[in-house]
């Protein structure tokens, strides 16, 4: 069970920077981006390549960084320049990013085992620790910028920032950009981790993504003061956790996909609820007044 806590707590963590870049788009810039799910095995085989040639891990995992960040420059012309709907926009560069993938290291899995990893410098968790830390704090201080509050306007009022003189495009492009960067370096780490790059990597992680964020609102829901960097974050974790506890508990591996999605409907409906349950009271006094007078 120590062993299980401990892998969830690596993915967790791992899955907390994806789940930090798609809060750029999800929550700040509501934009619904598919291409992560083509940008995570993009940061994996991009590191694999880069490793292969003997850059450092370090330098690798940047560029997988680097090569996620030209992944939502791609998304984001396709939604500005060409006036292609986010969602379709997405879809697009993913697919793109699928002939890209194998085209990169010319097959659909790498080995890994015998070349070095980030996580050659400690103990994984307390290196994955770090790095969480490193994403979070850089972003918050990023977002308390002038171009960081411009970026979040923009999300809440477009309107808003062409009034003050700004162009809303440069903002949304940044956000995207910035979001696939992530999502890169969170591929690379999953491809260091766990010994190999693979195709199917990035298969559904937009719903690990939003599983995160979501459980991370909901377990905060009622604290104004945690940012949307902690609820990732924690919502990342706690998700894993919940993911490995199932198949200690016996669940099929191949049922994992759909339990994921349960999860993810537990936590909308609990806040769709949640969010009416006021209603439903006051509705509730409203009528026992009346009745009593």
């Amino acid at each position: 069970m120590n062993s299980l806590i401990l892998t969830s707590l690596e993915q967790g963590l791992i899955f907390a920077v994806l789940a930090m870049g798609v809060v750029l788009t999800y929550k700040v810039l509501d934009i619904a981006d598919l291409s992560v799910e083509g940008t995570f095995p993009l940061g994996a085989f991009i590191f694999a390549k880069f490793i292969s040639m003997g850059v450092s891990p370090i330098l690798s995992s940047f560029m997988s960084f680097c090569f996620g960040c030209s992944a939502g420059l791609l998304t984001s012309i396709l939604f500005i320049k060409l006036k292609i709907k986010p969602l379709l926009a997405g879809i697009l560069t993913l697919s793109i990013l699928y002939s890209v993938n194998l085209k990169i290291n010319g097959k659909s899995n790498i080995p890994l085992y015998k070349y070095g990893s980030i996580f050659d410098m400690g103990p994984a968790l307390f290196v994955l620790i770090v790095i969480v830390l490193l994403v979070k704090v850089s972003l918050d201080m990023f977002l308390k910028t002038e171009i960081g509050y411009l970026l979040i306007t923009t999300g809440d009022n477009e309107i808003l920032v062409r009034s003050l003189g700004a162009n809303s495009n440069k903002y949304k492009t940044m956000g995207l950009v910035l979001s696939n960067g992530l999502v890169g370096l969170s591929g690379s780490l999953m491809a260091q981790i766990q010994g190999f790059a693979d195709i199917t990597m990035g298969s559904s992680i937009v719903v690990v993504a939003l599983a995160s964020i979501i459980i991370g609102d909901t377990i905060k829901k009622s604290s104004n003061a945690v940012k949307n960097t902690t609820r990732a974050i924690l919502g990342a974790i706690v998700y894993k956790i919940i993911g490995g506890i199932a198949i200690d508990l016996g669940l099929d591996p191949n049922a994992l996909r759909a339990i994921n999605a349960i999860i993810v409907i537990i936590f909308i409906a609990y806040n769709n609820i949640a969010v009416h349950l006021p209603d439903l009271r006051n509705k509730r006094g409203v009528k026992k007044s009346v009745e009593n007078t």
